[in-house]
């Protein structure tokens, strides 16, 4: 790969991605001012919110016009927030036309695309929808997520953006922060259809945490897979496996990790480097999918791959109860059936 190559792999999104919050917490969050709420008058008021960078968003009115990266909205309207979206970038549809799974819910054949992948977000498409917010996830400090750097300036001039930090902090916490931004942008946080979730959420939580119990020792690798490179994820920087090592699964820490601490980059020839009994591999679009690794003889070799203990891994949940939950019920059941390979 050129070095060109793994600076793009690296932003782009071989970035991975304590207990459940209750949601009352979660909707009196939205009532103050300090340290990312936000407020909104359901007269039709100012509406403030303070975003994980610290950057508190002040606006005459509750946006009505939101545009957004696809994990971010799709996270959003599974809190509720609807109309409001206007546009989205990111993975949005697949080759075929279909939603790509990263948009979740998402009503995307409504939605405008103004990027469907990495370094695409057309300013034109963007400005024609005249946004009154743009909201994004954060991976690395005050980077947004496939906002182009060389264009950032002139997309931040044209509405104010809102961060939810996904990196280095444990699973529950972007899911209250996207929750807090939800209520804020109007969602009932009490719906029927969101407490449902929320409760599926917890369930699958303590499914998780019994398997990891009933099945110690049991030692799993978080990788992604490209033509040259191997990568192994860090469980300390990936939201999602922050989490999962807090419920008790035995997360393989690679030792020599990137500058940004998310994942080793290994050649095809170490790939064996982490002794795992079970692989979580990317099953994002972007990312080979075991089908097509037969070329790989060290993949094959692999202990996990012989005991088909690999499983699909989303390094970039939908930071909902809803997107979630089924992702962390398939887990617990591989764990649960998962057999020591050594």
């Amino acid at each position: 790969m050129s070095n060109t190559g793994a600076r793009h792999l690296t932003r782009r999104g071989l970035l991975g991605a304590g207990g459940a919050v209750a949601l009352g917490a979660l909707i009196s969050a939205c009532g103050g001012d300090d340290g990312g709420s936000g407020t909104a008058s359901p007269s039709g008021g100012a509406w403030t919110f303070t975003d994980d960078r610290g950057t508190k968003v002040d606006l005459k009115s509750r946006p009505q016009r939101v545009v957004g990266y696809v994990g971010a909205v799709a996270a959003l309207y599974d809190f509720g927030v609807d109309k409001q979206i206007v546009g989205v970038y990111g993975p949005t549809k697949l080759k075929d036309g279909k939603p790509d799974p990263q948009a979740g819910n998402l009503p995307v054949d409504r939605l405008t695309i103004i990027g469907n992948a990495y370094g695409e977000f057309n300013i034109e498409k963007y400005a024609a929808l005249r946004p009154e917010l743009l909201v994004d996830n954060m991976f690395v400090p005050n980077d947004l997520f496939y906002v182009p750097a060389e264009s950032k300036d002139k997309i931040f001039a044209l509405a104010p953006s809102v961060a939810i930090s996904t990196g280095s902090v444990t699973l529950t916490k972007p899911i209250e922060r996207t929750a807090a931004l939800a209520a804020a942008l109007g969602a009932d946080l009490k719906s029927a259809k969101v407490t449902a979730a929320k409760a599926r959420f917890d369930k699958a939580v303590e499914s998780l945490r019994a398997a990891a119990k009933a099945n110690p020792g049991l030692k799993v690798l978080a990788a992604s897979a490209s033509p040259d490179l191997f990568y192994a994820s860090s469980p300390n920087k990936n939201t999602d496996l922050i989490f999962f090592k807090e419920l008790g699964v035995d997360l393989i820490l690679p030792q020599k990790l990137d500058k940004d601490g998310y994942f080793e980059p290994l050649s095809w020839e170490n790939a064996d480097r982490y002794k795992a009994d079970v692989i979580m591999l990317d099953s994002r679009t972007q990312a080979l999918q075991p089908k097509d690794l037969g070329s790989k003889p060290s993949w094959k070799d692999l202990p996990a791959v012989k005991a088909n203990q690999v499983i699909p891994w989303q390094p970039e949940p939908r930071f909902s109860y809803e997107g979630c939950a089924p992702y962390i019920e398939a887990l617990a059941a591989s764990i649960k059936s998962a057999k020591k390979t050594g």
